[in-house]
């Protein structure tokens, strides 16, 4: 198995032609008579015990020839990308070009990893954003700790308020015809929730246990059963239980039944030291965005689509798999939201090419500032993978090639190095909004009000 020749069909689109010798490609054939003569018959011979010769004569002298060439084309394929040194970024066209008394000759067309060039990646200018901890942060993540430790009081001595969660039947209709779906008995609904059509709750409210009432409501105009958009409907609807939501008392005992610590003070400043690391985290996350902008401005190369197309690819796998996780599978994901395979592409695009340029740029950085992973830092990624997977070291291993793993690590200190010579400001005010086309914030809303009058 040699390469004989490669050329460039166009910029990093190859091909490669590369041969299997005689002997090997006669060994390949005689290995794929022996796992099929025994399916063949023959005519006068039991079945599977027909000599080849008698085999090919019959279905002639090639009958093996495609499955061998398929058996042993992935090797010796493998063998001419080595001795090109080209990265394939595509799957190969192959082509079988001649099969003679010298071998099997082959043609196959890939797209190839590009060239890259990236330069002043050091000193990138970047703002670190790292807000104060509030004291309303920690009251409002207090009250969250309550609202998880509340407990239900029934209400029987005055009627229904926003808050409450109450237990009713309804019926509606539409022109004094039930509709399907509209129809519950003993549902449990939190005033003020927003669950239900707006002004429904409302209209709940003041309303005592047994009280037997119409709710009239309208359907919003962009409702999502086309049949009841922007209809008027009626509610029959009968009050059953009215529950009040009763929060613990905020003090030393609280402490010590939703943490480890024995005081409010104490369980505060925990809350205080974890918001803290939050907010330290998710300013490191901003400036390494900010840093991966700037290198993908500086990124020069040709990079072939089928990159962009492989990586959105894996997006929708990894969405996939997502989805299964949670009892659903991309098929029936689209069936319901109405989207299509393609509308879903288009989504996860943008996406895609970040991810390739990102990854393009870092690994040219770790070429030019030869970084390599220490054995011991190998070792490291395989214990923190284990972990996370919840397996023993050795089985990872088996399934995340050492090859793979140094590339990650020599790509996190990419990344890590630039980080490093960056020049980062830190600074506790919020980054100026930035006002693009669509925009729906509520300056942006203010600005349109404003050109209206």
């Amino acid at each position: 198995m040699s390469l004989k020749n490669k050329t460039e069909l166009e910029k990093n689109h190859w091909e490669l032609e590369f041969t299997i010798d005689r002997p090997a490609f006669d060994a390949a054939v005689d290995k794929q008579f022996k796992a099929n003569a025994k399916k063949i018959t023959v005519p006068g011979f039991r079945k599977g015990k027909a000599p080849r010769a008698v085999i090919e004569k019959i279905y002639g002298k090639g009958v093996f020839y495609d499955d061998a060439v398929n058996d042993i084309i992935p090797d010796a394929y493998k063998s001419a990308v080595d001795e090109s040194g080209f990265t394939p970024v595509s799957r190969p066209d192959l082509e079988i070009a001649s099969i003679d008394e010298n071998g099997v000759a082959v043609k196959a067309k890939i797209w190839v990893k590009p060239e890259v060039e990236i330069a002043d990646y050091f000193g990138i200018p970047a703002t670190k954003y790292l807000p104060p901890v509030t004291d309303e942060e920690i009251d409002a993540e207090l009250q969250r700790y309550r609202e998880r430790n509340s407990r239900m009081i029934e209400v029987d001595d005055r009627a229904a308020e926003m808050g409450d969660t109450v237990t009713i039947d309804y019926e509606g209709s539409v022109d004094g015809v039930p509709f399907d779906g509209g129809k519950a008995e003993g549902h449990n609904l939190k005033l003020g929730s927003g669950y239900f059509i707006p002004g429904f709750e409302e209209q709940i409210v003041g309303h005592n246990i047994g009280d037997e009432f119409d709710v009239n409501v309208t359907f919003p105009e962009k409702y999502h059963e086309e049949s009841l958009a922007g209809k008027p409907a009626v509610f029959k609807t009968k009050l059953h239980k009215i529950q009040r939501t009763e929060l613990p008392a905020l003090d030393d005992e609280f402490a010590k039944d939703v943490s480890e610590f024995d005081t409010l003070d104490a369980f505060k400043e925990d809350i205080k030291k974890k918001a803290v690391e939050r907010k330290e985290k998710t300013a490191e996350s901003g400036v390494e965005e900010q840093l991966i902008d700037a290198l993908i401005e500086k990124l020069v190369a040709d990079i072939p689509e089928s990159m962009f197309e492989n990586e959105t690819e894996n997006f929708l796998r990894d969405y996939d798999t997502r989805l299964r996780m949670q009892g659903l599978d991309l098929a029936n994901y689209l069936r319901y939201t109405g989207m299509d395979l393609d509308a879903l592409r288009a989504q996860f695009r943008p996406q895609a090419e970040r991810q390739v340029k990102t990854r393009l740029a870092l690994e040219k950085i770790a070429a030019l500032e030869n970084i390599a992973p220490t054995d011991e830092e190998i070792e490291a990624e395989y214990d923190r993978l284990a972990k996370a997977y919840g397996m023993e070291i050795e089985k990872v291993k088996e399934f995340a090639e050492r090859e793979s793993i140094v590339a990650d690590l020599k790509v996190k200190g990419a990344v890590d190095l630039v980080k490093a010579k960056a020049q980062i400001t830190v600074t506790d005010k919020a980054p100026e909004h930035k006002h693009d086309d669509g925009c729906d914030c509520d300056e942006c809303h203010d600005h349109e009000h404003e050109d209206d009058k």
